[in-house]
């Protein structure tokens, strides 16, 4: 008989001892790749290094292309796409997987040195969705590139090794904080205040001498003056390591897994996974966080070029045919959503909410209120991936972002719906979103992986 009721079990609790293995083993590289790759520069570094070794090739290196080629596009050195091209017409539809790759962060601003009250310090502008009092007192990292007016490029990391300087942005003393403390938490720190300390020592006793200290110490370092932070993008990021966390080692703890948790997922599943009826396609985009704007967000048309070059080089060119690309076209958006947190449990709806270790979460409509700015996928679509889930023995749970009226959130799952595609969310759920340690179930992460795949492999088609 069906069983009538549906209930929730730990993704852990029915594995044997040889599945927990092969869980656990997947989260070791992973684990490596964020230590590796903390901004989208370098996790598109990464990403690339990884296709090529698997044998993608650059997509205009090849003049046609046919079933079971593997190619990608680099967009400015911040974002990927990668295509196995499928059996069928790209016209008859694609499967994709649509991660980001940027995360909350803080960047310098354009004239960012500046000497005060005996020390120098660097001034920053925060990027995306952070509470700004969690980026106090914690070690800090200094990543990104300086393009002189020449053209000459730079890779900057700084904070990551053993026997670098790490920096830091300082807080007030609990003594004297009465004022602070009075504040309403979210501006108890203001922006203006996300200042890294980045040096004491004074070149001489002129004026600014510890600045000018500093500028020539970079200057030695990297051969660059003041005025090449204009062309700069120099990103400050926690410097914690990615851990394992428990007694028990079931979670990783780290900066960085909203988005990389998903985008690293999709990219094992598009490597691994057998050619399909459907060409495949992982999306790898940035400027998520602060609304897919700009030439390399997924709001450009950047990504239309990708897919009018598969159209041109596989012979299938119209007037129409990208329409028809898009509008056969499945796809899982996969973003990280919010796991219970057993401190903060009255933001969540207990029947509609997400918990770590209970496998991949779908979430049928994101937006805030009355689905505000929401995908809202239609059932036919949510049951075509139940099959697939159900068929291949893939735990999955299905939620929302929290609590109605409570907050709320999205991702691109909106931009490519508007195209015409079938879309739903699907990724890991997350404790500590957007803080610079983030935590993550290893089973979820395996979940999203071998979810991302068997999407990828499924050779259905939704019935409306």
């Amino acid at each position: 008989m069906e069983q009538l009721e549906k209930k929730k079990v730990c993704g852990f609790y029915p594995l044997t001892e040889e599945e927990k293995k092969e869980v656990f083993e997947f989260s070791k590289p992973y684990i490596e790749f964020l230590n590796k790759a903390k901004t989208e520069r370098e996790v598109n570094k990464e990403i690339i290094k990884e296709l090529v070794e698997n044998g993608f090739v650059e997509v205009n290196q090849l003049e046609e292309l046919h079933s079971g080629d593997k190619v990608y596009y680099n967009n400015r050195g911040k974002g990927v796409y990668a295509a196995i091209i499928g059996e069928k017409n790209l016209t008859e539809g694609m499967q994709i997987v649509g991660s980001h790759i940027d995360s909350p962060r803080l960047d310098l601003k354009p004239n960012p040195l500046y000497e005060d009250a005996n020390l120098a310090l660097l001034k920053t502008h925060y990027y995306g969705g952070i509470k700004k009092y969690q980026w106090t007192t914690i070690p800090l990292a200094i990543h990104g590139v300086i393009v002189k007016a020449n053209g000459e490029k730079m890779e900057v990391s700084i904070g990551e090794e053993e026997g670098d300087p790490i920096f830091m942005i300082t807080d007030l003393l609990p003594h004297l904080a009465q004022n602070q403390a009075d504040k309403p938490l979210k501006s108890a720190i203001e922006g203006e205040a996300l200042n890294l300390v980045v040096g004491s020592i004074p070149d001489g006793d002129s004026e600014n001498a510890i600045k000018k200290n500093i500028l020539k110490i970079l200057n030695d370092k990297y051969g660059i003056t003041e005025i090449d932070f204009y062309s700069s993008e120099i990103e400050i990021v926690p410097a914690f390591k990615a851990r394992d966390l428990g007694f028990d080692q079931s979670m990783v703890a780290s900066y960085g897994q909203d988005d990389r948790v998903c985008a690293y997922a999709s990219l094992k599943a598009i490597l691994d996974c057998k050619s399909s009826t459907y060409t495949q396609v992982a999306i790898f985009a940035d400027k998520e966080e602060i609304g897919s704007v700009g030439n390399t967000g997924m709001c450009s048309e950047v990504f239309d070029y990708f897919v009018s070059l598969l159209l041109e080089k596989t012979n299938e060119m119209d007037g129409n045919a990208l329409k028809k690309v898009y509008c056969h076209s499945k796809m899982l958006s996969a973003d990280v959503g919010a796991g219970v947190d057993p401190n903060y449990q009255e933001v969540s709806e207990k029947n509609n909410s997400s918990y770590i270790g209970y496998g991949v979460e779908l979430n049928k409509y994101t937006g805030s209120r009355g689905k505000s700015g929401a995908s809202d996928a239609n059932a036919e679509f949510v049951a075509y991936i139940r099959n697939i889930f159900e068929s291949n023995g893939i735990k999955y749970q299905v939620s929302e972002l929290g609590k109605v009226d409570i907050g709320g959130g999205g991702t691109i799952a909106y931009i490519l719906a508007n195209k015409g595609m079938d879309v739903i969310d699907c990724g890991v759920p997350v404790i500590a979103m957007h803080s610079p340690y983030e935590v993550t179930s290893k089973y979820d992460i395996y979940s999203a992986y071998t979810a991302y795949k068997a999407f990828f492999e499924s050779d259905q088609t939704v019935r409306y």
